[in-house]
């Protein structure tokens, strides 16, 4: 039997994945398995950025700033969220980056859930 139902707590569960809260990545039967979408809760302090650049990018995702500020890069502009609700959608084949520039918490959906696009984990300093 699967389990179909999950509660559970956003800044708790994203310790566990990167952030990741639902994807392809969550076991077959979890509840938070999906191949469609994927949901990030994203909790960044000052000054963390993508360890590398996006490329070649198959699927389509929106960023919503909960609080501080962030900084999405992409190849011919930056977007800063400042405001709590700023969102950002971009399609496929845009590359893209980011910064935090306060210590912000970012929701990221992105859609289709597909594997080879996590970055190295950046050692903290």
């Amino acid at each position: 039997m699967t389990e179909r139902v999950y509660v559970g707590n956003a800044n708790a569960d994203a310790l566990l994945d990167r952030g990741w809260l639902l994807g392809h990545f969550r076991p077959a039967g979890d509840a938070r398995h999906s191949d469609e979408v994927e949901i990030k809760w994203g909790v960044h302090p000052a000054g963390e950025e993508r360890a590398q650049w996006v490329r070649g990018e198959s699927r389509t995702a929106m960023i919503v700033l909960i609080s501080g500020r962030f900084r999405m890069v992409l190849p011919d502009r930056d977007v800063v969220l400042e405001k709590q609700g700023d969102y950002l959608v971009w399609g496929q084949g845009v590359d893209h980056s980011w910064v935090a520039e306060e210590e912000s918490v970012v929701l990221t959906v992105r859609w289709p859930s597909v594997p080879g696009y996590q970055a190295p984990v950046r050692p903290r300093s």
